[in-house]
């Protein structure tokens, strides 16, 4: 069964025609070519997949895209431009918050919450903020010290 879609995506309005089962990761690479949010596990448990609706960070990969009809989704590809990091890309950039570079996508996604989150006093609880994004690489050292740095500077 196919609906009627509606939504913003990275600033740009959106109208498409979407099967009713198709989640909003696959609509994001599929259908609009926006190949950030990677397909990691497929089941909600390593975060690649994570864009932010509505400002809040989601797992596209555990949400229908019916389910954001009228909603505003931002993908890594919409934070910044090469010409213009967001402060979150720029700081893993510096610190050098990635390896291999699958999980990285979702990783600033989140990174960009956490940063912003009163809770994300110490490098623990940033650590524990995201838990839910994996890296096999084990960047993790240098993810917190980019988001500590973010947090450091108020840059979001």
């Amino acid at each position: 069964m196919k609906a009627r879609l509606a939504l913003d995506v990275n600033g740009c309005a959106t109208s498409t025609e979407v099967d009713t089962r198709t989640t909003l990761l696959d609509f994001l690479r599929e259908q609009l070519g926006l190949t950030g949010a990677k397909k990691g596990c497929d089941h909600g448990q390593c975060g690649a997949c994570t864009v932010m609706v509505d400002g809040r960070r989601t797992l596209s990969c555990l949400r229908l895209a019916v389910a954001v009809e009228g909603r505003s989704v931002t993908t890594v590809e919409g934070l910044g431009s090469a010409e213009t990091l967001h402060p979150v890309q720029a700081a893993f950039v510096r610190h050098d918050a990635f390896q291999c570079g699958f999980c990285t996508p979702g990783q600033i996604m989140s990174a960009v919450e956490v940063a912003a989150d009163p809770c994300a006093t110490s490098r623990c609880a940033i650590r524990e903020l995201m838990s839910g994004n994996l890296c096999r690489c084990g960047a993790y050292p240098n993810i917190v010290s980019a988001i500590e740095e973010v947090r450091s500077h108020g840059a979001l």
